[in-house]
């Protein structure tokens, strides 16, 4: 088992999805102002989510022996359009996914990560098609009818 692997890969998802559950926060705030409230609470949750993710990526680094921190990320944007979001959010998902995969495979030799990025990667495959889902109603129903789901 290659443990320094291991805690590159953990570290690497750890500070991108802290990044990612304050960018999703934020839009949950965001979302909840404009009345979107189902949209609002689906990403609060997602953020929480992602979070408990990271805890799980630190313990495991130091289960592992490594040092625990969440390194500085670039900034991510804010939508004022969910629409355009969804989109932006399933293009990094569509671009990811694959590569967690292929992390979570890097890591076989080491049941208790790959067990845990086998455990994110199927949370994050899940969000990609429900997002995927929700941009193929928004083209059957009109981004109007959708967004009154949304309220």
């Amino acid at each position: 088992m290659n443990a320094q692997l291991s805690i590159q890969i953990l570290q690497a998802y750890a500070t991108g999805l802290a990044a990612q559950s304050m960018q999703h926060k934020v839009q949950s705030k965001v979302f909840a102002s404009m009345g979107l409230s189902k949209l609002a609470t689906k990403y609060a949750g997602h953020a929480t989510e992602e979070m408990e993710w990271v805890d799980k990526f630190i313990d495991r680094i130091i289960d592992l022996g490594g040092d625990a921190k969440v390194e500085a990320a670039p900034a991510q944007k804010i939508y004022s359009d969910p629409v355009e979001f969804l989109k932006a959010d399933l293009e990094v998902s569509v671009r990811e996914v694959p590569n967690l995969g292929k992390a979570t495979l890097s890591v076989a030799e080491d049941m208790t990560t790959y067990d845990l990025l086998k455990g994110y990667y199927q949370d994050e495959e899940e969000d990609m098609y429900w997002m995927d889902a929700q941009l193929k109603l928004i083209e059957c129903i009109g981004v109007q009818n959708w967004l009154i789901q949304q309220l």
